[in-house]
């Protein structure tokens, strides 16, 4: 790939207006160090030396929207809780409008705690709601959207199966989407994965993929028949999976395919590397980007944050260098 064309994408990829639908949590992490055991129980005993708060799910791609130089419109909902608080605070030391998020009194906002000593994560603590938002929440969400779709660059949609994501949702969504000419990207999970119909872009990784589609030999020639079959159910324009290792693999509507290897070099946590993913290719796809240079700067994107320790975003700056640093 021509170095110029990814630099100039670069460039072109600031100063947009991304509408990110999702579910947004609160990443928490509580650092500290292991030097025993417990006497209560074989388990370690952690010295707790610090603990921070962080946006993550849709809120994180939100904050990669923001820190790659362009404006998140984010919609969500979370509860009336502490964590609402939280997350209006973290919300707004970024800079990021809170104002769209819906608050739905029957939940708890989404919060993960994450316990880590030095650099290892040794336990994950989840609290949340998984069930799908009822009808009068879902009406304020897509009411939400509807203001802001003509104002806007492209939409992503952000997918954890935390119950924001419903099929009436989905389904108006993407039919606003689609009645104003707006590009769409979608990053899924497992359930709702055959919803997401006539999307720019569908960006499941490989597990994803071989749970929905069935792929049980694993070899190429079954991958490659399975993405294909893929973007023709859903009739999507291009089908991303991502690979891990192995980089990430784009079906195209001509039916042809392109590959891209992995550009991660060090990697301490692939948290949130999903999240930089979906944020960087929309955002160069607004920039007017094919969806092969659009994917290698998402993959690249993708190595700088794996770099990076708990869910991250990254600048452009720090992805150009890394191009740099990468070629030589």
């Amino acid at each position: 790939m021509n170095k110029v064309n990814l630099e100039n994408t670069l460039q072109n990829m600031t100063g947009k207006r991304i509408i990110v639908v999702g579910d947004v949590m609160i990443d928490h992490y509580i650092h500290g160090k292991v030097n025993r055991i417990s006497p209560e129980a074989p388990v370690p005993l952690l010295d707790m030396k610090n603990e921070e708060y962080r946006l993550g799910g849709a809120a994180n791609v939100a904050l990669n929207i923001k820190t790659m130089g362009s404006t998140p419109i984010l919609i969500g909902v979370y509860g009336e809780d502490d964590g609402q608080i939280i997350m209006n605070d973290l919300l707004n030391a970024e800079d990021i409008c809170s104002g769209y998020l819906v608050i739905d009194e029957q939940r708890m906002t989404t919060l993960k705690t994450r316990i880590v000593a030095g650099q290892q994560q040794i336990v994950r603590i989840d609290r949340e709601q998984r069930n799908d938002i009822n009808t009068e929440v879902e009406y304020k969400v897509i009411s939400k959207f509807q203001e802001c779709i003509t104002d806007c660059d492209a939409v992503i949609i952000e997918d954890y199966n935390k119950g924001l994501l419903t099929e009436s949702v989905i389904k108006a969504v993407l039919e606003i989407a689609k009645e104003n000419n707006k590009p769409v990207t979608v990053d899924p999970k497992y359930k709702n994965f055959f919803l997401y119909k006539d999307a720019t872009v569908f960006k499941p990784n490989l597990v994803e993929l071989k749970n929905n589609m069935n792929l049980t030999a694993g070899t190429d020639d079954e991958f490659l028949q399975a993405g294909s079959e893929l973007r023709e159910r859903l009739n999507a324009e291009n089908v991303m999976v991502t690979r891990g290792e192995k980089g990430l693999t784009v079906f195209k509507s001509d039916s042809s395919t392109h590959s891209i290897p992995s550009y991660a070099r060090d990697v301490f946590d692939v948290s949130g590397a999903g999240d930089t993913v979906i944020s960087s290719l929309t955002l160069a796809l607004a920039g007017g980007a094919t969806i092969e240079v659009a994917a290698e700067i998402a993959n690249y994107a993708a190595g700088v944050v794996c770099g990076k320790i708990g869910t991250s975003s990254t600048k452009p700056s720090e992805i150009l260098e890394y191009i740099r640093r990468y070629e030589h």
